[in-house]
């Protein structure tokens, strides 16, 4: 399981240097008491060693010199490849940090899980919204009123247009606003309303635009409508729910994404530190919505 440095902090390895890597992940390890951010390996090891040089870490020269180094492995990568290297990090002994999806396919994803729960180690996924402190707040409340007989969200956005993210080849071929937003949009409703069990219907339009009906444990129906190629500004991020003490909702603040990150490395120390491997953001949840991204690309095609 590898061993915490003498001040307590936990040995994370980086695997990532790209915009999301910069810009969450490595602060956010950098700098948080539990955490020390350690190593940083990437497919292009000037972007890993610059990374590495701006938060005192060190470039690996490959993914076994990092796992040597460290207790911890966060991942900022396209799915597929994090669904192989999060496999060979859990043989290793590695505690994760995921990103979401948790692999570019079911089967990827299902590996993934069975090497965690194999090897016993504790894996988180990045579902910032969850993490956000209004979002526990908004889910508390909605637990404890009750009744609500629906919902929906809506996630609009150009980033695909242009901006930090519009290179980033998994997202424009492969995985599009379905499966880099469609897990924060569905884990939310699933999260408000129950479990959901089944994709009822999907529709992709023109322009990467989603439309998902979604049945959950209850008979409770939700929609959903995601887009990341619509020229909006500023994004649109809205969840909501309706019954019987009415309309309410929840929104994204700016800067969230940082605080989410923080929250999510609070809870993996404490699991680490506990022993424990079951979270509501764990693998396991990562594979539901794995699952649920599949049943909805098969009902578009």
């Amino acid at each position: 399981m590898g061993q915490l440095i003498a001040d307590g902090q936990l040995r994370v390895g980086l695997i990532g240097a790209g915009p999301w890597a910069t810009t969450i992940h490595a602060p956010g390890l950098a700098d948080h008491p539990g955490t020390a951010l350690t190593a940083v390996w990437a497919r292009r090891p000037e972007a890993a060693q610059a990374l590495a040089e701006t938060h005192c870490a060190t470039a690996a020269g490959s993914v076994e010199e990092l796992f040597e180094q460290v207790d911890a492995v966060a991942f900022a990568v396209p799915p597929s490849i994090q669904a192989e290297l999060g496999v060979r990090a859990a043989e290793a002994g590695k505690h994760l940090i995921l990103e979401k999806p948790i692999a570019a396919d079911l089967e990827g994803a299902q590996r993934l899980a069975d090497a965690v729960a194999d090897a016993g180690v504790a894996a988180l996924v990045v579902l910032t919204l969850r993490f956000s402190a209004q979002t526990q707040e908004w889910l508390a409340g909605l637990a404890q009123a009750g009744g609500w007989a629906g919902g929906g969200a809506r996630w609009l956005s150009g980033a695909l247009l242009g901006g930090q993210y519009a290179a980033s080849a998994w997202r424009q071929d492969d995985g599009g606003a379905l499966f880099d937003i469609g897990p924060h949009a569905l884990d939310m409703l699933d999260a408000a309303l129950g479990p959901i069990t089944e994709v009822v219907a999907a529709r992709q339009s023109p322009g990467d635009l989603w439309h998902l009906m979604l049945a959950h444990d209850g008979g409770v129906i939700s929609t959903a409508t995601l887009s990341l190629r619509l020229p909006v500004q500023p994004t649109v991020v809205e969840v909501a729910v309706w019954g019987q003490h009415g309309y309410r909702t929840l929104g994204r603040k700016p800067g969230s994404a940082q605080e989410s990150y923080t929250a999510l490395l609070d809870d993996f120390a404490a699991m680490i530190a506990s022993g424990t491997t079951t979270h509501p953001c764990d693998v396991r949840r990562g594979l539901h919505l794995q699952k649920l991204l599949d049943q909805a690309r098969r009902l578009a095609e």
